[in-house]
């Protein structure tokens, strides 16, 4: 297979100015337009990436939601504890604790499975844009555009899968309803865990420092990818073999100091930064703060029914995490957004751009009410958002009611061509649905389970009467809390859909047989049915009517602006590069960037999430740093502070030095950066990475791995 299947010219969609702030998450594609010799960069910009041949990016994993990288030659991965938190709690129980105490595999036949996670290597690229704009006109439904744009991309999804057997293609949207890329990956579906420290090292800080700087949190995990004897991707077997990747990065345990030039390639996940300020409007007033609330509480209900059972807080924990991940996330982009006035800038510069617009007869014409469309969109989104967002978490927040809704769903939707199902239906798809359904289960608890359930019930029985759901009112109405108390009752009583067997044995079956099944979650999902296909309706016309005006509003604001733009981050291989620095995030305040050891010890309490290991504290006292001591510092760095533009999907990327070294893993932001979602700032936003010189301590000093570090090559 050759090194780039496909090949990719960005430049009517970017135009990157030398001397620009360093703001930006480019597309590989551009980076041999920004110059980064000037930056610092002290390599060959073809060494990051080669369209040739072979570069840094090849040693970049995308891991289920998180990014990696390839640090030897054997497959080892360096990623973030974070990223390898739900694998770990997969694997541990209650006397087998891997999430408490850490995991080490002191051989590879040690080496344990890591479920949930797979390894996604890009292979090359494509614009396809004019392939899926084909099927698509101006005289066209909104949501039989929306609808067509989907089934052309399923169509160019399974023909590529089809030319290149074993390949994993996917097309995403570089900008709303403009421009799509085709991207074709190897999955390597074998990873399984190496060495995780404690969670009291992994997690340092816990809730209380996430999104927080200063920060002391050696947030990293060893992984290893593994493939068939014959090199092929595979599913774990006791007989594959180490996937030797096409480049691995170099480890520097010398570390980088303040001022240092440093760059990331990674995964970013999601950014908004083209979104007018009637999405930010909605983003601010409604979406965001029902979430924050809606996740705290759920919470601090697990952290309750858990607060005594280590076994029950072991099911809860991977949840609590990502729930709290999210939550401080967002109430930290709330107060982003109103300490920047992001809405109301927004305004002003969408009032200047109508101005623009209205100063030509021609552009006036084409461009009008451009905005103003984008704003009715919005309002319906505003005015139905409550009773949309109750809609969404009756399926989600249930696991019983969402595994019960999925099997009437299949039912439905393996009777269709596959051409046209909903993705998670789709032939491509089928084994990770169904391996999702079977460990769906793992962390069931039921009373949380009812009271996630009932929650949404009351809220949905709040609703103002124009937005009631039908069903609930029919079944909840009236009726007192003990009476809805037993209602949820009755009904998990009865359910079939807490066996993992039957769940897989009813997937897929004919409706006809799936509503022969007496269970009463079967039941309220195909009474429910209709009205979740009516919001999906609704939503793929709001879909298709952004797409057309945000297309147009692009084309608008590049006339206006005399430039093109870098697409927002969807998901997709992303460069972004700064500086180690530090910032004042108040008044008559500045943070370094670099914390130490010594912070770790002057942290710790003996409680969590302070609660320090022995094996540091002694190691601390003797002043045992080994070669990892800066000599600046005379201590060990623990984490590093910098100016590169990240956000979420960003966790466990490789920070790099101007020799294209791994000197850091890049876990979290400082809290006035959780706005880099929607707009950079030069003076807030920061993110963080564990110092790799923390990280090789750890392992060799705390954990005894020396075997990692010989592999690495750090003898």
């Amino acid at each position: 297979m050759a090194r780039r299947l496909f090949t990719l010219t960005f430049s009517l969609l970017f135009l990157l100015q030398p001397g620009i702030a360093d703001e930006g998450m480019y597309p590989i594609s551009e980076i041999h337009k920004l110059n980064l010799k000037a930056k610092g960069l002290k390599i060959d910009p073809k060494a990051i990436y080669n369209p040739n041949g072979i570069g840094l990016i090849d040693a970049v994993v995308q891991l289920s939601g998180c990014t990696g990288s390839f640090i030897s030659s054997d497959g080892l991965i360096l990623t973030n504890h974070h990223c390898a938190f739900g694998a770990v709690q997969a694997a541990s129980t209650k006397d087998n604790d891997f999430v408490t105490f850490g995991f080490q595999a002191k051989t590879r036949t040690d080496e344990i499975q890591a479920r949930g996670i797979s390894a996604r290597i890009l292979e090359s690229y494509k614009d396809v844009s004019k392939d899926v704009l084909s099927v698509i006109n101006d005289k066209m439904d909104l949501a039989d555009r929306t609808k067509a744009i989907e089934k052309k991309i399923r169509e160019i999804v399974a023909e590529t899968e089809k030319k290149y057997p074993g390949k994993r293609a996917d097309v995403s949207e570089m900008f709303t309803g403009k421009t799509y890329v085709l991207f074709l990956s190897t999955v390597l579906r074998d990873v399984r865990l190496v060495y995780v420290p404690p969670r009291s090292i992994g997690e340092f800080g816990g809730e209380n420092d996430n999104w927080v700087w200063p920060r002391h949190t050696g947030d990293f995990s060893f992984l290893r990818a593994y493939v068939a004897p014959d090199g092929s991707p595979a599913e774990y077997s006791t007989t594959n073999v180490p996937y030797h990747p096409k480049k691995f990065l170099k480890v520097n345990p010398a570390g980088v100091d303040e001022g240092d030039f440093t760059f990331i390639l990674g995964y970013p996940g999601r950014t908004f930064r083209h979104r007018t300020s009637h999405y930010l409007a909605y983003e601010e007033n409604l979406r965001m703060p029902y979430v924050a609330d809606l996740f705290e509480w759920q919470i601090s209900t697990m952290e309750a029914l858990g607060k005594n059972d280590r076994a029950i807080a072991l099911k809860h924990d991977g949840r609590i995490k990502g729930l709290a991940n999210t939550m401080k996330n967002y109430r930290g982009k709330l107060l982003g957004m109103g300490r920047l006035h992001l809405t109301d800038n927004k305004r002003n510069e969408e009032a200047l751009l109508q101005k623009f617009i209205d100063a030509d007869p021609q552009r006036k014409a084409q461009y009008g009410t451009v905005l103003e469309d984008i704003g009715k969109v919005y309002q319906e989104m505003t005015d139905l958002g409550v009773s949309e967002f109750v809609l969404d978490n009756l399926r989600s927040t249930s696991a019983v009611y969402s595994l019960a809704f999925a099997i009437y769903e299949s039912s439905l939707e393996l009777q269709k061509p596959d051409v046209d199902r909903l993705p998670a239906f789709t032939e491509r798809n089928l084994p990770n649905t169904k391996q999702a359904l079977r460990q769906a289960l793992r962390n069931y608890y039921e009373p949380t389970d009812k009271a996630f359930l009932k929650h949404i019930i009351m809220q949905a029985l709040e609703l103002p009467e124009n937005q009631r759901i039908q069903m609930i009112e029919r079944q909840f109405r009236g009726r007192s809390g003990a009476e809805i108390d037993q209602i949820i009752n009755d009904a998990f009583a009865q359910t079939m859909f807490t066996n993992p067997d039957a769940l897989v044995e009813a997937f897929g079956k004919p409706v006809g047989e799936i509503n022969q099944i007496a269970d009463p979650f079967v039941r309220a999902a195909n009474m429910m049915y209709p009205t979740y296909q009516k919001l999906r309706e609704t939503r793929q016309r709001r879909e298709g009517a952004l797409s057309k005006l945000s297309a147009l509003l692009v084309d608008v604001k590049q006339q206006y602006e005399k430039t093109n733009f870098i697409p927002d981050a969807n998901s997709t291989l992303r460069l972004t590069f700064g500086h180690i620095k530090g910032y004042t995030p108040v008044d008559a305040t500045y943070f370094k960037p670099i914390t130490t050891l010594t912070g770790v010890i002057e942290k710790t309490t003996g409680s969590e999430p302070y609660a320090t290991p022995q094996k540091v504290l002694d190691l601390y006292k003797a002043k045992d740093f080994g070669r990892y001591k800066s000599p600046k510092l005379k201590d060990v760095p623990v984490a590093i502070l910098y100016d590169m533009d990240t956000t979420g999907g960003n966790s466990g990327s490789p920070v790099l030095n101007a020799k294209g070294e791994l000197i850091g893993v890049n876990f979290d932001r400082a809290y006035e950066a959780t706005i880099n979602d929607y707009a950079w700032s030069e003076s807030y936003s920061r993110s963080i990475a564990v110092d790799i010189r923390y990280v090789l301590w750890v392992t060799e000093k705390v954990g005894g791995a020396t075997h990692i570090l010989n592999e690495l090559g750090i003898n």
